[in-house]
């Protein structure tokens, strides 16, 4: 007889917060992806799925790691963290936003990746029946943990009628008076939409007035083009009263697999979650914590990885508008959120954005992300492997010429 089945926790009896199953419209895209390439091995697929960088880190980042390693100092445990990272965050703040008034030892703490930051969160503040205000689409594991200690998830629609910024405006006090947190994530994923000074302000000032915790994941913050000056959560007057930021080595980077980042910000924020942390995890290995030194200390390294970004959205944008889709290139972010056309010519018809992304997959060999809340959109993603401008080109030219063939319906 099974029993094990029967003694796992209620929580997981939840389907709505199964991760695998809903949120996580990757495994559905994955399965669909692997069987493509396994019954049509002779044709290219065009990956602009899962957002992960296509370029390895910084050959001076990996010399460190490689020095490093081998140390006998840097064999133990790291707890939570080193005061070398901290303070490279903090001078890192200062140099590529502006920052200068966070304390290094007290305000800032690393993390074994973003994921695991936003996973703690919760733990320091959610009892059972309070609320997290989350933005919808959003990355899920902030939300997904809230329910895990009996929290419920009230969601903010990320709209094109309110150019992607969340609307505080109509939420209902009941709801108000039971939040504890509040998470944003500008530059967003997915829809690519920035921040300004203005909607932080207003992010401020609603989380005074109601005694709300701001979560600013500024994963992407960084990876800003065409002009745009990267923008900190923390850089606004009384950010730091209401909320922490929380910055990723990842995406920036190219770190996605190292697993390292900080959080920032409020020092009763960061004393609670250190408690949770030190229960948690033993952090993150020294000599990787040393190489991250060197790439904050470095952020050059994250124009370069921009300038990618930036030309091959140009190139992507060109050619989506040549298709016929109504698409302007975003400001930030290696994301293009993309509003589903209506079918093809031929008679199909897109139920929704997952309808859509699989029709791509199968009938064009790209790949895409869909969202169907709020509205149906594809995320597609220019982190796809090439090795120069020449390259790109063609790949995009292929790209479209797949896209022109299908003959959509806008």
């Amino acid at each position: 007889m099974n029993f094990i089945i029967d003694m796992i926790a209620d929580r997981f009896r939840d389907k709505s917060f199964d991760i695998t199953k809903q949120d996580y419209k990757f495994m559905k895209i994955k399965r669909a992806k692997e069987e493509i390439k396994k019954n049509f091995p002779y044709i290219k697929l065009i990956d602009m799925g899962i957002g992960e960088p296509d370029s390895p880190a910084n050959s001076n980042i990996v010399k460190i790691l490689k020095e490093e390693a081998g140390k006998p100092e840097n064999r133990h445990y790291s707890d939570n963290g080193i005061p070398e990272f901290q303070k490279a965050a903090a001078k890192y703040l200062k140099e590529v936003f502006g920052v200068d008034n966070i304390d290094p030892y007290k305000e800032i703490l690393h993390g074994i990746g973003a994921k695991s930051i936003l996973s703690m969160l919760p733990l320091c503040f959610i009892n059972p029946g309070d609320i997290t205000i989350t933005t919808l689409p959003s990355y899920p594991i902030i939300s997904t943990h809230t329910k895990y200690l009996g929290g419920v998830v009230y969601g903010l629609p990320l709209t094109k009628a309110n150019n992607f910024y969340p609307d505080f405006s109509n939420i209902p006090n009941i709801i108000l008076y039971r939040s504890k947190l509040l998470y944003i994530n500008y530059p967003n994923n997915p829809t690519g939409q920035i921040a300004n000074k203005d909607f932080y302000k207003r992010v401020i000032e609603f989380a005074h007035k109601n005694k709300i915790i701001v979560v600013a994941d500024s994963t992407y913050a960084p990876l800003t083009f065409d002009g745009i000056e990267p923008l900190s959560f923390l850089s606004i007057d009384g950010a730091k009263e209401v909320g922490v930021e929380i910055h990723s080595l990842s995406k920036i980077f190219n770190m996605t697999g190292w697993r390292l980042a900080f959080i920032a910000g409020n020092q009763d924020v960061i004393n609670i979650y250190a408690r949770v942390k030190a229960n948690s995890d033993s952090g993150q290995f020294r000599a990787i914590q040393k190489a991250g030194v060197y790439a904050l200390n470095h952020p050059e390294i994250i124009k370069k990885n921009s300038e990618k970004y930036s030309r091959r959205l140009d190139l992507l944008i060109k050619a989506l508008k040549e298709v016929g889709f109504n698409v302007e290139k975003p400001k930030a972010t290696f994301y293009c959120y993309l509003p589903i056309p209506k079918g093809t010519k031929s008679g199909k018809t897109f139920e929704n954005a997952e309808d859509f992304s699989l029709y791509l997959l199968k009938n064009a060999f790209i790949c895409t992300v869909p969202w169907n809340t709020p509205e149906p959109y594809v995320r597609l993603s220019v982190t796809f492997e090439a090795k120069n401008y020449e390259e790109e080109k063609k790949i995009i030219e292929e790209f479209k010429n797949r896209l022109l063939k299908l003959k959509l319906i806008f």
